[in-house]
């Protein structure tokens, strides 16, 4: 797939298999990758504004200082990625599965995590002001100098 063009077009299919690939930079906000594998995908820096990612496959995923604000990713498997630096606020994570995620020094203000896995997740120095976390779980996740200043637990 790297010799090929990636347009715009292909990318909008949902279903499609995009695991590995390297979008890193990338402009794809408004994009709907809704239920694509994303499996190993280098989205490092990539612009996922008000992206459509629900039910996607992330794992392992490089999505560190990606701009995910006001992104859909309700359901969306995210074992294992990283998200170090990214900004996810205003975000949907509805029951998204986060663990074993990087989410350290990430921006989640006003983000919604209900019902999220968020089991040995890194949320280090994170930013949770105003971040709905009811029935999300956080076994074993570390929380150290995460601002949680009106979260709801």
């Amino acid at each position: 797939m790297s010799d090929q063009k990636i347009t715009r077009e292909f990318l909008l299919k949902q279903y499609v298999n995009l695991s590995s690939i390297n979008l890193r930079h990338c402009d794809l906000a408004e994009i709907d990758l809704s239920f694509a594998n994303l499996s190993d995908a280098n989205l490092r820096n990539a612009d996922l504004w008000n992206a459509k990612l629900s039910n996607a496959k992330l794992w392992r995923a490089d999505l560190s200082f990606a701009d995910l604000r006001n992104a859909k990713l309700s359901f969306a498997d995210l074992r294992n990625a990283n998200l170090r630096n990214a900004d996810l606020q205003e975000a949907n994570l509805l029951s998204a599965d986060l663990t074993g995620a990087n989410l350290r020094n990430a921006k989640l203000s006003g983000t919604n995590l209900m019902g999220a896995d968020l089991t040995r997740t890194n949320l280090r120095n994170a930013k949770l002001i105003g971040t709905d976390l009811s029935g999300a779980g956080l076994r074993s996740a570390e929380l150290g100098d995460s601002n949680l200043s009106g979260a709801k637990l």
